[in-house]
């Protein structure tokens, strides 16, 4: 049995349509498409989300240009997009803790919960997980079904186009939270939407120096208003030399967003002895390390997948309630749906920070 909001008392909502728009990967090959497609049933454990904001990801972009990766895991016909807010229409009859009407986001990752790595506490690593908009339907689209147990509940004062960036904050607020900052100095390099926003969680969580490192003038601007302490742009200075200078010894810790082999290397260079370096960045060749200078300074590598299920969510939450964190600067353009092109050639050009699409 399916719960509607034209059942469920005391709820009055739009009645629900057969057909949405929705942008998707119609074949193999560059681009994607507007289409009008049926609106998705859902199972009895899951929900129906009428999308109010979706925002564009650089995932979203490696889809839309079928790159090498996406075209390895990518299986068109496919909706695309993973990032939104939006409102709870229909529930599964075996669905007991969201209700219609509740304002979600959505973790992404769909796990399994019966692997190993679910079953002791690393759900966010789980072995078969399959993710919205990448190995099924996503966000970009009127509508969206998701697992109840994959809707988070916002706060009703939450600003919608915030909701829709929990998802991608979740990474940055992972990486940088990955062990301490308060009071340490923390070099973020690369600086797209998340590295941006890990500068932000950085300062907001107490670091002393904030150091954000990149080619791009823009987004280092971007970088600055969410509480960089320091910008360094990579092609007119060097780095190393930069941070050196102003924290001898080197920064406690390096989140490194940018997946640039070279940038990467430099990381070990600006690090102290026994200092943090978080990777969420992902090369696409492979990174020749000097693993004698590892072991020397006694450096602590991490990798980051995701977003931890659920501590991160409430970590994400916990600042944006508190007020602690502004996404305010981050939010550079709006645009309807159908405008996915014109968002698509932004985030490719690296001149926006989070573009908003409103189906």
């Amino acid at each position: 049995m399916l719960k509607t909001a034209a059942i469920d008392k005391g709820v009055e909502m739009a009645p629900i349509p057969d057909m949405m728009k929705a942008i998707a990967k119609t074949e193999a090959g560059p681009g994607a498409k507007l289409v009008t497609v049926p609106v998705p049933a859902i199972g009895s454990r899951d929900v129906l989300v009428k999308v109010d904001a979706t925002a564009v990801c650089g995932t979203d972009l490696h889809i839309y240009s079928w790159d090498a990766w996406s075209q390895g895991r990518v299986k068109p016909p496919l909706i695309i997009g993973h990032e939104f807010g939006g409102t709870v229409v229909a529930v599964g009859d075996e669905v007991i803790d969201v209700a219609l009407g509740d304002y979600v986001s959505a973790e992404t990752h769909v796990v399994c919960g019966t692997c190993y790595q679910c079953r002791t506490g690393d759900k966010h690593i789980c072995a078969n997980t399959r993710i919205l908009g990448v190995d099924i339907s996503g966000c970009y689209a009127e509508y969206v079904a998701i697992p109840a147990k994959n809707a988070w509940k916002n706060r009703a004062t939450l600003p919608l186009e915030w909701a829709a960036l929990q998802e991608p904050l979740g990474n940055a607020v992972h990486t940088v939270l990955a062990g301490d900052v308060a009071g340490r100095s923390v070099a973020i390099i690369g600086c797209g939407p998340i590295g941006i926003m890990a500068a932000g969680v950085a300062k907001a969580c107490g670091a002393s120096a904030v150091f954000a490192i990149d080619l791009n003038a823009y987004r280092l601007d971007l970088a600055m208003k969410m509480g960089a302490t320091r910008a360094i742009k990579a092609d007119e200075e060097d780095a190393i030399a930069a941070i050196l200078a102003e924290v001898p010894g080197g920064v406690d810790v390096v989140c490194e967003m940018s997946g640039n082999p070279k940038a990467m290397r430099d990381g070990f260079k600006m690090i102290r002895n026994g200092g943090r370096y978080s990777i969420l960045g992902i090369p696409s060749t492979d990174v020749p390390l000097d693993i004698a200078e590892i072991v020397f300074k006694g450096i602590t590598i991490q990798g980051i997948t995701g977003r931890k299920m659920y501590q991160t969510w409430y970590q994400v939450a916990n600042l944006l309630n508190s007020g602690q964190l502004d996404l305010s600067p981050m939010i550079t353009h709006r645009m309807p749906l159908e405008d996915v092109e014109a968002a698509m050639a932004l985030m490719k050009a690296g001149l926006c920070g989070k573009v908003i699409l409103t189906p």
